[in-house]
């Protein structure tokens, strides 16, 4: 059953244990990223979203990691019991292949409250600084960002960071061509006209999931978000734009970006662990702000990994690579595919797989990272013995099954990671940056010597028994 909006999803999760308030007054600048960060570094049974009731200077709550707090946050968004990679791979194959067309209403309690003119004031908001002396500003961290094709009129959604700059404008962070609103921008900017733009904060969960997805462009991530809930999301019209929001939603921003304009934007501390910026960007000018009475706000945990960023991730694109491998190119004898959340779920690809053929573990390595342009500058492949969701167990099998002049090969002029550091430096401009993969079979070529390990029935038998060894 569809969650109508942020707030019963928030009682679902609470039924769950998987969101915990603090009542404590905490300063918004630098004590919420503070705590979630604790939360974040605990292991996945102990993370969870957190709420904020008290924040200094303000009346309005907020809430962060309510999306990708942990794994069961996750599948508690998408509504599934086990988060398997089949059952991940279902929900979101049926989202792509069956959207569910928006539903027009004409009004919503995103409009309960509407300010225009010189009461729009970002400051008026709980918006937190992250990265506390590094962030030069607040930012909206879990915005989603609503433009529509000059052309064709469809809607896009997606999630870029935005930096507060003054009462009614913010930056924003895109890159042609990853980001479909750079896309939709660059077709507005051709015909020197601004864009209209609309930022929904808070929501059903399908809205942020959709939001952070890689959907084709042309496809509205709203249709996919009512098919992840199973029910049309019903959509309002902004009150100064052209662009229809979803009505449930907590917080609305609507505005526009001019044509040929560009301001210093960021660092912010990114996903890769690393300040990411500054760089030249467009400028967001906000018209209205519009919300619902005694609104929620939300908020997504980055920086360093693991975080909320990483792990929502994590979990689409490790079943993304997945369905690629067995479902479209129907590969035999692959097991499992993980992303290291260390590499923020996107640097570094490892497939789990057993070899059938000569030069099955290279089909793979060079299949693996194709779905997408520019994921995984590492890719490695192992045998069926290896628990690629161990890092000791990873760490053995390079040490131990990689001769590597033999076994590396390198894929050069490939595209390069949105921010990461290694790549070049902060000066050259995002969309003008070039990387390559590291492939590494890490597959045993010919019978290796047995593995030097007790019997597994020794080893059942002994833990059976442990109290009588007085250790």
């Amino acid at each position: 059953m569809a969650y109508r909006d942020l707030r019963e999803y928030i009682k679902a999760l609470e039924a769950k244990n998987l969101i915990k308030w603090v009542d404590a007054e905490v300063d918004k600048d630098w004590e919420i990223s503070a705590v979630q960060r604790v939360v974040s570094t605990m292991g996945d049974e102990q993370r969870h979203a957190t709420g904020f009731r008290n924040v200094k200077g303000y009346d309005i709550p907020v809430v962060t990691g309510v999306t990708g707090g942990s794994r069961g946050v996750y599948a508690t968004a998408l509504e599934i019991e086990d988060l398997t990679m089949d059952s991940v791979i279902a929900k979101w194959a049926n989202a792509m292949q069956n959207p569910v067309p928006t539903t027009v209403v004409s009004e919503g309690e995103c409009q309960e409250v509407v300010l225009t003119g010189d009461d729009v004031d970002l400051y008026k908001l709980p918006i937190p600084t992250w990265t506390y002396g590094l962030d030069p500003a607040p930012y909206i961290t879990a915005p989603c960002e609503i433009t529509k094709d000059y052309n064709t009129g469809v809607q896009n959604m997606g999630t870029y960071r935005m930096q507060v700059k003054s009462k009614n404008t913010t930056g924003i962070l895109w890159d042609l061509p990853s980001q479909h609103g750079a896309v939709h921008y660059a077709d507005w900017e051709k015909a020197n006209e601004p864009m209209p733009m609309a930022v929904a904060i808070g929501g059903d969960p399908t809205m942020m999931l959709a939001s952070v997805a890689k959907a084709p462009l042309g496809v509205d991530e709203l249709t996919v978000a009512g098919a992840l809930r199973g029910e049309s999301m019903d959509v309002v019209k902004c009150k100064t734009i052209d662009i229809y929001v979803p009505a449930h939603a907590e917080i609305i921003l609507e505005g526009t970006i001019e044509p040929y304009f560009r301001e210093t934007e960021g660092p912010f501390g990114e996903y890769t662990g690393y300040m990411g910026g500054p760089y030249d960007l467009p400028l967001f000018k906000i018209s209205a702000i519009t919300h619902r009475k005694n609104p929620i706000y939300q908020g997504f945990h980055s920086q360093k990994p693991p975080s909320e960023s990483s792990l929502i991730r994590q979990i689409p694109e490790e079943a993304n690579v997945y369905k690629h491998l067995v479902h479209q190119l129907k590969l035999p004898g692959i097991i499992d595919v993980h992303f290291p959340e260390a590499g923020g779920a996107y640097a570094m690809l490892w497939v789990r797989m057993d070899v059938k053929y000569h030069g099955h573990a290279k089909q793979v390595l060079s299949a693996a990272w194709c779905h997408q342009h520019s994921i995984a500058k590492w890719v490695v492949v192992t045998d069926a013995d290896i628990d690629i969701r161990d890092p000791f167990s990873r760490e053995w099998a390079l040490s131990w099954r990689v001769e590597p002049i033999k076994d590396i090969f390198f894929i050069p002029d490939t595209a390069a990671i949105m921010l990461d550091p290694s790549n070049a430096p902060m000066e050259v401009a995002l969309w003008d940056r070039k990387s390559s993969k590291v492939c590494i079979d890490a597959t045993k070529k010919w019978p290796f010597p047995p593995i030097a390990y007790p019997p597994q029935d020794h080893l059942d038998k002994v833990k059976a028994e442990w109290s009588k060894y007085g250790i």
